[in-house]
């Protein structure tokens, strides 16, 4: 977070109609690339990541008023990412009409030869792992181990105990170690 950054200073500002878009940009500097990383993760690759993230601030802004401040903005913000995220990869799928093994080879090739990709064989093995996970647990995992986000706040995002995304992290993790060591 950058230190000029004040989050009840910005709620002020998202009050005003004539303070709102200086509010909004400023919630847009501080979370681009927070969000634009955590999309990624979920998508692979760079320019998909992009088309949501900008769908993520065009949604945000056009609900801006119904922001009641009950979470936190990034809590808020969080939630139409990974919204945006599911909607699309659940699209994905249903366009792509090759079998499931297929489709994880696809996004795998597509992730190789992004140029914005600077594949590490350790890099490239975890993002196999990742995609072998249901999307609920590379959601979290995600958020846990790349965002270091507290349970408390991913279950607002997320609707779901703390217990239970602790327990999709904890299976999340088992899955990629089990993976990580039939690769090596």
């Amino acid at each position: 977070m950058s230190p000029s950054y004040n989050e009840n200073e910005v709620l002020l500002l998202l009050q005003n109609k004539m303070t709102q878009r200086r509010g909004f940009e400023m919630i847009v500097a501080q979370y681009s690339e927070q969000l634009y990383w955590q999309i990624r993760r979920m998508v692979l690759s760079h320019d998909d990541a992009n088309d949501l993230l900008q769908n993520t601030f065009i949604k945000a802004w056009v609900n801006i008023d119904y922001f009641r401040a009950e979470a936190k903005l990034s809590t808020w913000l969080y939630r139409i990412a990974l919204n945006e995220c599911l909607t699309f990869l659940n699209k994905q799928k249903a366009v792509v009409s090759v079998p499931i093994d297929d489709a994880d080879i696809t996004v795998l090739q597509r992730l190789e030869s992004d140029p914005y990709f600077s594949g590490e064989q350790i890099q490239l093995a975890l993002q196999k792992a990742l995609l072998t996970l249901p999307e609920k647990q590379r959601m979290v995992f995600n958020l846990k181990y790349y965002q270091e986000m507290k349970y408390e706040e991913m279950s607002e995002i997320f609707g779901t105990s703390v217990g239970a995304l602790k327990a999709s992290y904890h299976h999340a993790v088992k899955k990629i170690e089990k993976f990580l060591e039939d690769e090596v």
